[in-house]
């Protein structure tokens, strides 16, 4: 089997910006070619990513999908990619196209996880004029349809309706998109990364370390924590794994964890974030195809369980080959003949 890396630069980023995406992808691209894999990497810089793959056969050809949009097409989302990796008949890793969409619907997730039983911060999708509705303060001000923390800054927190109205406005002018507004959970903020199918596998929790920052609105994770080197939640936010939990916590956010996975349908591997309130649990978001750069709490998570980051992509790998036809007849008659005989 080969496999072949996608993933998305637009031109139009910033130079740092395209440093680092690049410098990531090959990252992975040389960790598989590390443990003896054939592999091929293509950037997708335009629209046409059936272009690229019409020069590799699904037969012999797995697609390690890390394409989050195409660029040139603003209506271009998530779902749509791997629905294109899906209609040219490719094996592809992470995550079904409907749950991908899923997850980018913010007020659906909610409702999901509600009638699973899991616990969600208060929210509502509000537009500026509705601001005067909203009475649960400090609140949040996030994208309802958006991942990657995009307009996330300390002003996301507001005090006041006069604030929340302005947050709205930059969530609608800024990404062309509605704004949900939350009961901010000023507590804990914990990530639990998950991998592997039939039975899935928890790794060492990651909390995120706000004790740096005095101000609430200033405790969490921001654009700038997640993709600007130098900035002050990029350099004073502290990841701790494993999470110092007592058994009890550790049991707790384990089960509502592989409830949500299961739940959602989830595969191959995901992030779920919680913030821990007066002893309650709340799951904030569900990450599937979440970012897996080797400085991220799921590549520092793995590391903790004794995989190198090589070790690791190979892994990802190793759930989405199960997946393949030939390598799953394969199994097929291995399991036979080991049952035989």
């Amino acid at each position: 089997m080969k496999i072949l890396i996608i993933y998305n630069l637009d031109p139009i980023w910033e130079n740092h910006e395209i440093k680092e995406v690049r410098r990531s992808n090959r990252m992975i691209f040389q960790s598989l070619k590390k443990e003896g894999i054939e592999t091929y990497i293509e950037e997708v810089r335009n629209p046409h990513l059936e272009k690229i793959l019409e020069a590799y056969d699904p037969s012999d050809t797995i697609v390690f999908n890390l394409c989050e949009t195409l660029p040139g097409l603003v209506s271009c989302t998530e779902e749509k990619i791997v629905e294109i990796i899906e209609n040219r008949g490719f094996t592809y890793t992470g995550n079904k196209p409907e749950v991908i969409a899923t997850s980018y619907d913010k007020m659906k997730v909610k409702e999901i996880l509600v009638t699973l039983g899991i616990s969600v911060p208060y929210g509502a999708v509000l537009s500026m004029e509705e601001a005067d509705t909203w009475k649960i303060f400090p609140a949040i001000v996030k994208p309802s349809h958006e991942h990657c923390s995009l307009t996330i800054s300390e002003k996301s927190v507001v005090y006041n309706t006069s604030e929340l109205r302005e947050q709205i406005g930059v969530v609608n002018n800024e990404l062309n998109q509605s704004a949900i507004v939350e009961d901010f959970i000023d507590g804990r903020e914990f990530h639990v990364s998950v991998w592997n199918n039939n039975e899935p596998e928890i790794l060492p929790l990651a909390e995120m370390d706000f004790s740096a920052f005095h101000e609430a609105r200033k405790r969490l994770c921001t654009y700038d924590s997640k993709n600007i080197p130098g900035s002050e939640h990029y350099e004073k936010i502290e990841i701790l794994i494993p999470a110092p939990l007592n058994e009890q916590q550790l049991k707790k956010i384990e089960k509502i964890t592989l409830t949500a996975w299961k739940g959602f349908g989830c595969l191959d591997y995901a992030r779920f974030d919680f913030r821990l309130r007066d002893d309650k649990f709340y799951l904030l978001d569900v990450n599937p195809n979440n970012d897996i750069s080797f400085d991220t709490s799921f590549a520092l998570a793995a590391e903790k369980n004794n995989y190198s980051y090589s070790q690791m992509v190979k892994r990802i790998i190793t759930m989405a080959a199960e997946r393949h036809p030939k390598i799953k007849e394969e199994l097929i008659v291995q399991n036979t003949f080991n049952n035989v005989f």
